[in-house]
């Protein structure tokens, strides 16, 4: 049985940075693409960034590029997103997501954590 669980989210002040985590187990990881994405409050829910974990290359909204780096832990199967210069339009629920997809779309990842809260105050 798969599982993504996410932790790290949290209130900081805007300026500021939170590292997210998110364990996988159930599988073995290696041949999955990771996404993270995110849903503010009466939005759609959008891509933030990914990893192809057998070689780590990663991608960025753009919105995020530069601020955000999204990373992984072979040896604890784990992704991590480290967020810094949050703004408050960064807050939103942040999900993790597997898929074996190459460059899936968002409703071609097969597996979802159940979110961490991010809440970036001005």
């Amino acid at each position: 049985q798969v599982q993504l669980v996410e932790s790290g989210g949290g209130l900081v002040q805007a300026g500021g940075s939170l590292r997210l985590s998110c364990a996988a187990s159930g599988r073995t990881f290696s041949r999955y693409r990771m996404g993270w994405f995110r849903q503010a409050p009466g939005k759609e829910r959008e891509f933030v960034a990914a990893i192809r974990w057998s070689v780590g290359s990663t991608y960025y909204a753009d919105s995020v590029k530069g601020r955000f780096t999204m990373s992984r832990d072979n040896a604890k199967n784990t992704v991590y997103l480290q967020m810094n210069s949050l703004k408050p339009e960064d807050t939103a629920v942040y999900y993790c997501a597997a898929s074996l997809r190459t460059f899936p779309l968002e409703y071609e990842y097969d597996y979802w954590g159940q979110g961490t809260q991010v809440t970036v105050s001005s």
